[in-house]
């Protein structure tokens, strides 16, 4: 019961993190609202989610992690069903606010509770369970919202939530033991000068699409401020006795490898699902439900290899497990490199699942990993840290493939357009008037749509090549059960007798 209610709590914060995307044109009639001002209503929300990503550990330890638990869903539910409510952009975007600050703890101090209640030995089990929840949440949200706004209305992408909210409450209330709690002084200006940098990296990343990037005086403002907060807080870790991150969890080299590795995979993570939906529905010309359908091969998979991994680490190293998941999404990737306007849904329902198929088997030995070597009690502060390295990751896997999609659409069409030579015998073999002047929306149409397909596959090459940086990474991680069986296996030979001479 502990395990479903901990992990319903993470799928209805998982999932609103894309559930609202294709409900913000029709928010924005009825909130009044421009297109630039409408995307508030996501920046706010993952600028609050990140900022308290980062006590999370902290208030775990102070108030115990079943009443945090209690208090965040609790949090997240209510302000879930005040976001329906809403009438005007300004109580939206502080609702989502809130939801943000309450929605923050629910994935991190789910994968420490499952870390805490599962044995050693079934800690990838452990992990496959929370992957699935983390892993599939983005990929059915926009599919849900589109039905959801399509069927009934917007408010209802916010209403979903509240069922699966108070049932939750109840199965963490019933079955979730209390945690030992102990008083420890918090360290504010640590804490002020690191949610400074991610808050005004996140806005960047948010923003920056927007308003022409470093063009604008707004982001380099943010980059600034990220920058200078991100100095304060290393020289007032240097310098403090009381330290907002606990020393310990940066002398463990798995958990740093980890962090390191799911925040390069972090990268690859969302921003292929951030360039499927407008390739399929403004090129392809699928509905925001139909293009969600052809993208749930993707999470099938994933939640098939999440559940099946823990199987496969009884006979293989995690390590070579995590490889062979990334040697998948990397052919699923360069597969996608030759995708043209006419490809099939064929194909991209096999590309899907091979990502799916691979990401499971990135994700889960990387958890398991990267807490292996960890106190238990470290996991509530080293969960934060690892959820706000893989969201991180995703924020700036999704900026740059957006940056360089709508650059390379730009410079294709200069450059297509260029080519362009007319035959002398075109405008004679035009007999009508209406023909001669369709000539150059026509032209244009198929140049946009020849730069698209270009821009695309581009984007996808440069996710392929990523995607292969992130090999070495692995071999950053050590593997504790591997290194205590062959120390077992050599403790048993010199133990052995010797043969007597003769």
């Amino acid at each position: 019961m502990i395990t479903a209610s901990t992990m319903l709590a993470t799928i209805i914060q998982v999932l609103d993190t894309t559930i609202a995307n294709v409900a913000l044109p029709h928010m924005r009639g009825s909130l009044g609202a421009g297109v630039d001002q409408i995307t508030w209503v996501l920046t706010s929300y993952i600028v609050a989610t990140a900022i308290m990503t980062l006590p999370v550990g902290y208030l775990a330890q102070r108030f115990g992690r079943r009443n945090v638990f209690l208090w965040s869903v609790g949090g997240f539910t209510i302000t879930s069903m005040l976001c329906g409510q809403a009438s005007s952009l300004n109580e939206m975007v502080f609702w989502r606010m809130l939801q943000g600050v309450f929605g923050a703890s629910l994935v991190p101090l789910s994968q420490a509770t499952l870390l805490d209640i599962f044995p050693k030995e079934k800690l990838a089990s452990a992990m496959g369970i929370w992957s699935v929840g983390v892993m599939v949440g983005p990929i059915l949200g926009p599919t849900l919202g589109g039905w959801l706004t399509d069927s009934y209305s917007w408010r209802w992408v916010f209403y979903i939530n509240v069922p699966l909210g108070v049932l939750s409450m109840i199965g963490i209330y019933l079955s979730m033991p209390d945690s030992d709690t102990s008083r420890k002084r918090f360290d504010y200006w640590g804490f002020a000068y690191l949610a400074l940098a991610v808050a005004t990296l996140q806005l960047l990343l948010d923003r920056g699409e927007h308003v022409d990037w470093f063009e604008s005086l707004e982001v380099q403002l943010y980059a600034l401020m990220a920058g200078l907060g991100l100095y304060l807080f290393v020289v007032h870790s240097a310098t403090s006795e009381n330290k907002f991150l606990s020393p310990a969890l940066f002398r463990d080299r798995n958990l740093v490898a980890g962090l390191l590795f799911i925040f390069v995979m972090g990268i690859v993570l969302l921003a292929t699902m951030a360039l499927l939906p407008p390739f399929l529905q403004q090129w392809k010309g699928y509905t925001a439900v139909g293009a969600g359908m052809l993208m749930m091969p993707r999470g099938i998979g994933t939640m098939i290899s999440s559940l099946l991994v823990a199987r496969f680490l009884r006979y293989f190293d995690a390590r070579v497990v995590m490889l062979a998941g990334i040697s998948l999404v990397t052919y699923a990737l360069y597969y996608m490199s030759g995708f043209t306007m006419e490809v099939s849904e064929r194909d991209i329902i096999i590309t899907g699942l091979l990502q799916g198929l691979g990401l499971g088997l990135v994700m889960v030995p990387t958890s398991t990993l990267a807490f292996a070597t960890l106190s238990p009690a470290l996991r509530n502060e080293a969960s934060g840290l690892f959820s706000l390295a893989r969201n991180l990751g995703s924020s700036i896997g999704v900026s740059i493939v957006m940056a360089v999609l709508s650059r390379s659409l730009w410079i294709n069409q200069q450059e297509l357009g260029a080519r362009i030579q007319p035959s002398p015998d075109l405008a004679a073999a035009l007999h009508s008037a209406d023909s001669l002047l369709a000539m150059p929306a026509a032209i244009t149409h198929e140049l946009s749509r020849q730069a698209a397909e270009i821009a695309y596959v581009n984007d996808f090459y440069m996710l392929m090549l990523i995607n292969l940086l992130a090999m070495p990474l692995v071999l950053l991680l050590s593997n504790p059960d591997r290194k205590a069986a062959k120390a077992l296996k050599r403790a048993s030979r010199s133990a052995a007798p010797s043969s007597p001479a003769r």
